[in-house]
């Protein structure tokens, strides 16, 4: 069964090394978690985005237990924007709403990818004291899939499927390239980068809500 794309990203944030997510992911995951879940409803055909408003095209359920309760809930949502009365809320909305919720999706993501062989889970103690879990990699051919396959989007001129596109624009609205290509390699695919991540709306949506929450957030901040 092929990887929905909240778990193609788990994948990508996770340190293969120590079975936790990678510390530049820290911050970022949730909302990009959040992202994700929004982008696979949108491939699904069951969310649909405007420069202004994220809306609900079909309400039918999808039959998986991760995307069909955020469905519902955007369904049953009678909120509307601030001074909007007639206005949905927006992508960026739905990010910080859904992001509140990312311990909760991210375990669920680690189940579905334990449940697949794909990782394992190992419960220990962090600093000896504090309980917590690692994933360790069991089998790394779908990590290295997701990986390949974003590496030829990017280095290839040919116009990528709406799922990569979409992958691309949360990847680096999240801060998260680094993870994929050295500074020097990013450097020179960021023209390409920028171009992939523009091609589909709700890329652009969901990418500039993403950005815009790492930006609000920096600003509050301290430097270490």
């Amino acid at each position: 069964m092929p990887l929905t794309m909240p778990e193609e990203l788990i994948l990508l944030m996770l340190d293969d090394q120590t079975g936790r997510l990678h510390e530049m992911a820290g911050p970022a995951s949730g909302y990009a978690v959040a992202g994700a879940i929004l982008a696979e409803l949108a491939l699904r055909n069951r969310i649909d985005t405007d420069p202004s408003r994220l809306f609900v095209a079909d309400p039918t359920p999808t039959g998986d237990t991760l995307l069909d309760p955020v469905l519902a809930r955007i369904a049953a949502d009678p909120g509307m924007e601030p001074g909007e009365p007639d206005l949905p809320h927006g992508s960026r909305w739905w990010i910080e709403t859904l992001g509140r919720d990312a311990d909760s999706f991210r375990d669920a993501i680690f189940a579905r990818l334990v449940a697949q062989g794909i990782l394992r889970e190992e419960k220990g103690r962090f600093l000896w004291i504090f309980p917590e879990r690692r994933y360790p990699v069991v089998s790394d051919k779908e990590e290295r899939e997701v990986k390949a396959r974003l590496m030829a989007v990017i280095f290839d001129d040919e116009i990528p499927e709406p799922r990569d596109s979409l992958l691309i624009g949360l990847v680096r609205a999240a801060g998260l390239l680094p993870l994929l290509l050295g500074s020097e390699t990013l450097e020179s695919a960021e023209p390409r980068i920028e171009q992939v991540a523009n091609l589909e709306e709700l890329s652009r949506s969901l990418g500039n809500a993403v950005r815009d929450i790492f930006i609000e957030m920096a600003r509050y901040t301290p430097l270490m």
